[in-house]
């Protein structure tokens, strides 16, 4: 059985360039990308799910073969038992692996017709994650390199003063 989706999973609290990086990738591999954002209970997030979907589907137009979605619960679970997928997922430092392998690991014994992906980044994001900008942005720091220009305009309103335009 073919592969039927193939999803890069997140919270993207908020997008960054070098979510956009591994996403550009997985298009250069695969015809679609379904960008599903996800609910994390152990993270206390700064947009709700529908502004995340929001910003990457803004940071996105254009590319008509991605899909953005957002989902609440257990991620293998998104997957319908019998559905061949793919999850994508990039990996910058060494403890990046670690996590992620333990991740991919886990999914496949709760869903064996799901597999993972892993994509590095450009070297210019290997630092780069999205709890980085946000400590940037409350220390009023230039994100402005890092993120697409509607996040820093979504970062700019929440923090008001917070961000360099």
């Amino acid at each position: 059985m073919k592969v039927k989706r193939v999803i890069y999973p997140g919270t993207f609290d908020p997008i960054t360039n070098g979510h956009l990086d591994i996403l550009n990738r997985a298009l250069t591999l695969f015809q679609n990308v379904e960008v599903l954002v996800c609910e994390n209970p152990s993270k206390s997030p700064l947009f709700t799910l529908e502004e995340r979907k929001r910003l990457i589907e803004e940071s996105m137009k254009g590319i008509a073969r991605i899909k953005v979605s957002v989902y609440r619960g257990l991620l293998v679970d998104a997957v319908k038992k019998g559905e061949k997928a793919i999850f994508i997922r990039g990996l910058r430092v060494v403890s990046d692996f670690e996590y992620e392998l333990q991740m991919a690991i886990m999914n496949r014994k709760l869903n064996p017709d799901i597999e993972t992906v892993f994509l590095m980044p450009n070297e210019q994001y290997i630092f780069l994650s999205s709890s980085m900008v946000r400590d940037i942005v409350k220390f009023k720091g230039d994100i402005s390199r890092f993120i697409p220009r509607v996040v820093r305009l979504a970062l700019k309103e929440k923090f008001k003063d917070g961000v360099k335009p």
